[in-house]
Parts: C-alpha cells; sequence; structure tokens
C-alpha cells in the first residue's frame, strides 16, 4: 500500500479532534504558503503548523515533501482543466490555445510552479492527467495527425514552447522586482547596456533590434503569437507522418 502513488492512497479516517485534516486541507495551505512566501517556505512542519496540526499527523496524508509538491502541482492543474470542454475535438486550434493560456494563467498566479514544472515529473496527478487527456484530444483533432507519433510529437512541442515562454516571462518579473525598478525603468536599463556592448559592430542583429522601434506587446498577446507560430508549423509539418516515422524507424 505505501508503495502506492499519493493519489491511489485511502486517507486515514477522519478525526474531527484536535483539528480535522484531509489531503485537501494540506495541499491547499502549502499553496497559500508558497504563493506568499515562495517555494523554500513549504515544509511538513509549517503547513502542519498553518493547520494547528503537529508534522507526524500529516504523515499519514502525505509521506514526504516530494509527495506535497506532486500534491501541489496538481492542484494548479486543477485551475487548468477542471473539466471537459464541450469545444474539444471541434476546433483544435482553439482547445490547445485556451489550454495553454490557462496554464499560463496558472503560473502567474502560482510563480512556484514554473519552478517545479522544469525540475520533475509532473503529469501524474488526476488533474495533470485531464490536461494531458485534453492536449492530446485536441491535437488527435487536428487534420493530418493520423497516428500517436504524430499526436505526441506535436503536443511535446507545443509543451516545450508554453512552459519555455512561461518560464521566461516569470523571469523576467522577478528580474524587474529584485532591482527594485519598474519595467519600462528596468528595460531602458537593458537597453543601455545592450547599445554600450553593440557600438563597436560585433553585434548587428542586436543593434538593429535597439535601434529600430518596435511595439511594446502586452506579455498575453506575445505569448499568443509566439503559440500561434508554433500551431501554423504543426499544422504545415505534422500531416507528412510517414517521413516522420521513417526517421524515428531509422534512428
Amino acid at each position: 500500500m505505501t508503495n502506492l502513488p499519493v493519489w491511489e492512497r485511502p486517507e486515514p479516517p477522519a478525526r474531527p479532534t484536535p483539528t480535522p485534516l484531509s489531503r485537501e486541507l494540506i495541499v491547499r495551505a502549502a499553496v497559500a504558503l508558497a504563493d506568499r512566501d515562495g517555494l523554500g517556505a513549504v515544509s511538513l512542519r509549517k503547513v502542519g503548523s498553518a493547520l494547528d496540526a503537529g508534522p507526524m499527523r500529516l504523515y499519514g496524508y502525505v509521506a514526504s515533501k516530494e509527495e506535497l509538491l506532486d500534491l501541489m502541482i496538481d492542484e494548479v492543474y486543477g485551475e487548468v482543466a477542471p473539466e471537459e470542454d464541450p469545444t474539444d475535438g471541434v476546433d483544435w486550434r482553439g482547445s490547445v490555445r485556451r489550454l495553454s493560456l490557462g496554464l499560463r494563467a496558472a503560473a502567474r498566479r502560482h510563480e512556484w510552479f514554473v519552478d517545479l514544472l522544469g525540475s520533475r515529473p509532473h503529469l501524474n496527478g488526476p488533474h495533470s492527467l485531464a490536461y494531458l487527456n485534453r492536449t492530446l484530444a485536441a491535437m488527435d483533432a487536428a487534420p493530418g495527425l493520423d497516428d500517436m507519433v504524430a499526436v505526441l510529437t506535436a503536443a511535446r512541442t507545443v509543451d516545450a514552447y508554453v512552459v519555455g515562454a512561461i518560464r521566461s516571462e516569470i523571469t523576467e518579473a522577478r528580474t524587474v522586482r529584485a532591482t527594485g525598478t519598474d519595467v519600462e525603468e528596468w528595460q531602458r536599463s537593458a537597453a543601455g547596456h545592450l547599445g554600450r556592448m553593440t557600438a563597436d559592430g560585433r553585434f548587428p542583429m542586436l543593434k538593429r533590434m535597439i535601434n529600430e522601434p518596435s511595439p511594446e506587446l502586452d506579455p498575453e498577446v506575445a505569448f499568443t503569437l509566439g503559440l500561434d507560430c508554433v500551431l501554423d508549423g504543426i499544422a504545415v509539418r505534422l500531416p507528412t507522418t510517414p517521413a516522420l516515422r521513417w526517421a524515428l524507424d531509422g534512428a
């Protein structure tokens, strides 16, 4: 029983005293701690303190901090894909866009989430599996993606873009906060440094980027534009499944 994943293990019998506990209460308390003080503030001792319960009681529900982190990840996925989308399978691009924007919005609400995305497997719990299932269903509905090789390749490509773009956006936001400046001031400072570094002509494209005026896009708009480029590429490239399969078989 103890070797089963946490989602498959029953919880201890309910005890109304001294303090009611459940995995749901534990995870919500851990998420609140991480939202307020960062991921480093999360421990079974601190979560137990927030719930007015000793850490030993928590071990009946969560065997380790690693399991707690897994549960926290799945909790955030529950905000993205809480139920099936009735449009799934009708508009594959729209479905992928909604899921991707939902994941971005959840990561912005819980910045610690993106640190876990890049450091541990995260498709284990029921909510994360629901997210993956809906992503695969959307890809399966795309014209020309006729087998799981193509569907999985497309899904992994989207995931690589979405996670990378979210990490980049949140890293920039953290850098701005750490410097104690607003976004425009930080960008002016960065542009000044790049201007000095490109003055001798070593980096012509960077110099052009600095000197040519370009509109400052809203972060969500920029994210969606990049996602659309990825989806455009999938729409064009992946219907050639036989060539893709040949390349994989010959590797």
